[in-house]
């Protein structure tokens, strides 16, 4: 049985009454059950914005009334006026206004929430009327309140004043109005600043005025300078908030009151008064330092903010006022204080990473300005940032081991994060302060580790290094001489903590290119890293700079290969490092192998792989299950990491004149090694295959060995072609896989135009093709990946070999409608491959003729299908893919399209209901017309689907 008021789904036409609005207001706020308090809050929207809202919303007000149902009152009060403006006559505003004023009054001494909403209301209706309707609202409003009676004592009248003169400029901000009636109304209310300002001065200075009325004083503040209002008329003001920051109870209020006054935009203009402000702040460093003393983080915190903000908003402006120097120099040196403040970010203190972007800004400043300018400012702040690199190392340091153990996995995380933005800064400075930082930093590493009269802490070693790491990872150190110093006192280093380890490596890392210039240092630094190799807690530094050595140091390091391929070995199978960091060392290893001659990559390949090649074998024996299935794909992966990089050939790299900075020495005689070992393991993967061919994650790791390969060794895959067609040919005609299809596509793209491998690429092109069209003919919906594979392999093979289509046993007009049904595929990337088959494609009309005659019989087809997907069957995102299909029918066919688009465009409704026949006829006139301009055509494509969808002229439309 329903509960007596309560609102039922059949009761959801209930009328609008107060209650009614009661009934589901209780509903709302006491009933448990969700879909009860749903259904309320339904219905109350449609009453908030019903014609009856304007009667109920006053009786709701009523002083009997509870505050949640006052508060609805309130609201639809506001809803009515700021959305709902224009059905109110000019003839009522005076009253609707004297309403307002009243109950603002009568609640100035009650509900606190229900006040606040009639203060957005009337502020509301202050908007619309201003500056025609309500000239002078403001200093109305003011006097209005000033005045004695009116049923609340003297201060509850001030807080009700303070309270609509904050939201005022609020409800400005988040306001509907069109943006014209913006400009007028920031006007007329940047006029009645005048009258606001003296009645918060005065306020704010009075010495009996109670904490709460200043505090809501220094929000008002906080909200009119949003507005704009010029910052030489509220110094004074400013002033006084920052008389407030020693009030502790003011002392959140008065934080961001100065910041929002020095943060606007237009703040910069008044440069007299951002000089008086400087002196301010700088006032501040006592209580800053003793906040820093007590441990008291909100004051630091709030007071660094305020430093920040002047510096970093104004920086520029207040570098320019030569004269003041000093001043500024001053706040400088106190921003700096911040960013060094004592404790442990982000455990003891918050504030140091507030002032990062400040020293970006200086620097930009002073840089910014002409040579000798600069050169006058560089004299001053080369050795202040100098000092911010100190600083910065200082603050990026580790804590003690006993007290990073304490800390959580977020607190690690932070401080890992916050490193990283010391080493943007730092990389930054380095702009600035150029190899002048390195010396700087190689002196401080060297008297540290050679100071023979006290240890140093790993810390602070690590933090020097951290800052070589950061600028030699993205800029060019080759130049520097401290180099060699630096890898020469490396080895100096007693490591003996993992994060200092871990930064020795990825500092070598980021040396990789310099060895391969300097590769006598070598033996300096490998055999530190393939110590690393065997600690896990060093797994990700140690096989990353493993392989960046590798890849850059490559033709130095045969002499060391033998210790290299051990040592990874020996990581490798005792299973020190996760799948990822042992896919990397392989392709490390394949860089090295490289650089060896044949016979010793063969040597080396062999140890290396035939453990893998045993476990593989034990594998394929055993019944599928999930954990065999890991380690297959395991070993897979491995091979195909390694035959990634494996690439004997020395690839000519050309330096900026042309000169190839790389060797190239004659092909060496016989197979390429990869090759020999694919063809030894190629029946393993055939038995691997044989028991796994339903399982897509295994054929696509046997698939990527295969591509990787191709991919390397392009020509020299030769060998291979024909055992793998025909087993790529079998794996696909059992259970296709968009992964076969892709390799094909890689075969087809190197080997089809070669005289030699064409017959049996052809063959594994044609019985793809012909189980693809059996799928489409069973239902292709459940296989967007294949279908999406096989329109790309089409693809390539008109652009690689075009022959292709020649052969008698290709269905071409198959291939063309499974093409068309595909276009209608919902998922992006399909349509995407489809389209680019049809723009390969439609070109070939003239010269293969069973292109010409499909396009002929079936073009419409294909048309209808592209102007149904830009009516608005398909992602605005694929219009530029049609808008190239039509461009390239344009081409290739005119008379048939100009044809077409007569037939298909007469259909009415059609592709949308929203084009009239006119704007049908133009669009086919536009696009027959460009026959050159592809960029054109789709600018024309857009333009149309926006008509079809109903979007043209909409903010939609502005994004597009």
């Amino acid at each position: 049985m329903e509960t007596p008021g309560r609102l039922s789904q059949s009761q959801e036409s209930l009328d609008f009454t107060v209650e009614n609005v009661e009934k589901a207001l209780h509903q709302l706020y006491y009933d448990p059950n969700i879909d009860n308090k749903n259904l309320a809050q339904k219905w109350l929207m449609q009453a908030q914005v019903s014609p009856q809202a304007w009667h109920f919303c006053w009786v709701l007000l009523s002083p009997e009334k509870v505050p949640e149902i006052q508060y609805f009152g309130a609201s639809a009060l506001h809803t009515k006026i700021s959305r709902y403006w224009g059905d109110i006559p000019a003839e009522q505003y005076d009253s609707l206004k004297k309403q307002l004023f009243s109950q603002i009054s009568h609640f100035a001494s009650g509900s606190k929430m229900v006040l606040t909403r009639l203060c957005v209301a009337l502020a509301s209706l202050a908007l619309n009327m201003m500056p025609e309707a309500w000239p002078g609202a403001v200093t109305e409003m003011v006097r209005a309140f000033q005045e004695e009676g009116g049923g609340a004592d003297g201060r509850a009248r001030c807080l009700a004043l303070l309270e609509l003169l904050t939201v005022l400029p609020e409800e400005f901000q988040t306001s509907r109005l069109p943006q014209y009636r913006k400009g007028q109304v920031r006007g007329a209310l940047g006029q009645e600043w005048g009258s606001v300002l003296p009645l918060l001065q005065q306020l704010l200075r009075q010495a009996d005025s109670p904490g709460l009325v200043k505090a809501r004083v220094l929000k008002c503040l906080s909200s009119w300078v949003l507005l704009d209002v010029p910052l030489n008329e509220s110094e004074g003001l400013v002033q006084d908030s920052f008389a407030a920051l020693g009030d502790p109870e003011l002392f959140d209020t008065a934080v961001e009151a100065i910041i929002n006054a020095i943060s606007q935009p237009d703040s910069q203009r008044y440069v007299n008064t951002l000089l008086k402000l400087v002196p301010q702040v700088l006032q501040l460093q006592e209580q800053l330092r003793a906040a820093v003393q007590a441990g008291d983080m909100e004051t630091s915190h709030g007071i660094c903010r305020i430093a920040v903000a002047l510096g970093e908003n104004h920086s520029r402006a207040l570098l320019d006022q030569v004269e003041h120097w000093q001043g500024f120099l001053a706040l400088v040196n106190m921003i700096m204080f911040c960013t060094g403040i004592p404790g442990h970010y982000p455990v003891n203190e918050t504030t140091s990473s507030l002032t990062l972007t400040f020293w970006y800004t200086l620097q930009d400043d002073i840089m910014s300005f002409e040579a000798e300018k600069q050169a006058v400012y560089l004299q001053v702040y080369r050795p202040v940032y100098f000092q911010l690199v100190d600083v910065l190392l200082h603050k990026a340091q580790f804590p003690t081991d006993e007290e990073y153990a304490s800390w959580s996995s977020d607190e690690k995380e932070q401080f890992r994060i916050y490193r990283v933005d010391i080493s943007d800064t730092l990389m930054y400075v380095y702009e600035m302060l150029g190899a002048e930082l390195l010396s700087n930093l190689y002196d401080k590493l060297g008297r540290l580790l050679t100071a023979s009269e006290q240890p140093s802490s790993w810390q602070h070693t690590e933090a020097l290094l951290y800052g070589f790491q950061s600028i030699a990872e993205t800029i060019d150190v080759n130049y520097s001489d401290v180099i060699p110093g630096l890898i020469g006192l490396i080895p100096r280093i007693n490591i003996n903590n993992v994060q200092l380890a871990d930064t020795v490596m990825f500092t070598i890392g980021a040396l990789a290119e310099w060895l391969a210039d300097h590769p006598v240092m070598l033996s300096s630094v490998l055999p530190l890293v393939l110590q690393a190799l065997g600690n896990p807690d060093l797994s990700v530094s140690s096989v990353s700079t493993l392989k960046k050595i590798c890849r850059e140091c490559k033709y130095d390091l045969p002499p060391y290969a033998t210790n290299i391929v051990a040592v990874s070995q020996e990581v490798l199978i005792k299973q020190i490092h996760k799948t990822s960091q042992c896919m990397w060392l392989m392709q490390a290893l394949g860089f090295l192998l490289s650089a060896l001659p044949v016979e010793e990559i063969l040597r080396n390949l062999h140890s290396l792989i035939t453990p893998y090649i045993q476990q593989l074998e034990k594998l394929a024996d055993e019944t599928p299950n999930p954990s065999n299935k890991l380690a297959i794909i395991h070993i897979l992966g491995l091979l195909s990491n390694l035959f990634t990089t494996l690439d004997i050939s020395k690839q000519e790299e050309e330096g900026g004149d042309g000169v190839p900075l790389v060797k190239s020495t004659p092909p060496q005689p016989g197979p390429n090694p990869v090759v020999v070992v694919l063809q030894q393991v190629f029946a393993l993967i055939q038995t691997v295959l044989s028991k796994w061919l339903n399982d897509s994650q295994v054929v696509e790791a046997v698939c990527a060995i295969f591509e990787k390969s191709v991919k390397t060794l392009l020509q020299d895959f030769a060998p291979m072609v024909s055992q793998l067609s025909e087993m790529l040919g079998q794996m696909y005609s059992t259970i296709p896989q968009a992964s076969a299809l892709d390799l094909t596509r890689q075969m087809v793209h190197i080997f089809a135009s070669e005289t030699d491998y064409f017959p049996p690429i052809k063959a594994l092109f044609e019985l793809v093709t012909s189980v693809t069209l059996s799928i489409f003919q069973q239902g292709p919906r459940d296989h967007p990946d294949i279908v999406d594979s096989f329109m790309q392999l089409q693809a390539q093979a008109l652009k690689r070999k075009p022959d292709l289509f020649l052969s008698e046993n290709l269905d071409v007009k198959a291939v063309f409608q499974c093409g068309v049904l595909s276009l209608k595929f919902p998922e992006p990337p399909t349509v995407k491959s489809t389209c680019l088959f049809f723009t390969e494609l439609l070109p070939h009309c003239g010269d293969i003729p069973p292109v010409g005659q499909v396009v002929q019989e079936d073009g419409k087809l294909l048309l209808q299908a592209v102007l149904e997907g830009i009516g608005g069957q398909s992602s605005r995102n694929l219009m530029d893919q049609f808008a190239e299909i039509l461009f390239s029918m344009n081409k290739h066919c005119f008379a048939l399209l100009s044809l077409w688009l007569k037939e298909v465009l007469q259909r009415p409704s059609f592709p949308s209901s929203r084009v009239s026949m006119e704007q049908k006829d133009t669009f086919s006139q536009q696009i027959l017309r460009e026959r050159v301009n592809k960029r054109r055509v789709k600018e024309i494509v857009r333009e149309f689907t926006l008509l079809c969808r109903g979007l043209h002229g909409t903010e939609y439309a502005a994004e597009y």
